[in-house]
């Protein structure tokens, strides 16, 4: 049974959109979304009905949108870091439409990195656990 209010896309990784922060300072990745939420993937450690402002750049600038946690859990396991995946669902309708505009290079290098890192590390033999989020 599907329960989505809107269509999901996948969110590249040089959009502006892929890269949301928490109005406390916490960095968000955005994995997909929708007009009415977002799938995003952070350090942070968000629990589920709690209640947050997010500032994403949409096609019409930056904004801060009221955001509540439905679904987190625990994605990656690392010596100096815990990352989490939460579904967020937006308080009001956002255009999430792909930018004209792309993310600085400096971003993207950080992001580059960090997937050829995920990569050595599943190269390495060592075991990891991936849950895929299921509606």
């Amino acid at each position: 049974m599907e329960r989505r209010r809107a269509i999901r896309r996948t969110v590249a990784t040089d959009e502006p959109l892929a890269h949301a922060k928490l109005r406390t300072g916490g960095q968000l990745v955005v994995l997909d979304t929708s007009t009415w939420g977002a799938l995003a993937e952070t350090t942070e450690r968000l629990l589920p009905g709690r209640h947050l402002d997010v500032h994403i750049v949409t096609p019409t600038g930056r904004i801060l949108v009221r955001s509540r946690v439905v679904r987190a859990f625990v994605y990656h396991l690392q010596p100096d870091a815990i990352h989490y995946r939460a579904a967020l669902a937006f308080e009001q309708v956002v255009d999430t439409r792909p930018c004209e505009t792309s993310v600085p290079a400096v971003l993207l290098s950080l992001t580059n990195a960090r997937e050829k890192a995920d990569s050595d590390r599943s190269d390495s033999g060592d075991i990891v656990f991936d849950e895929r989020l299921t509606a």
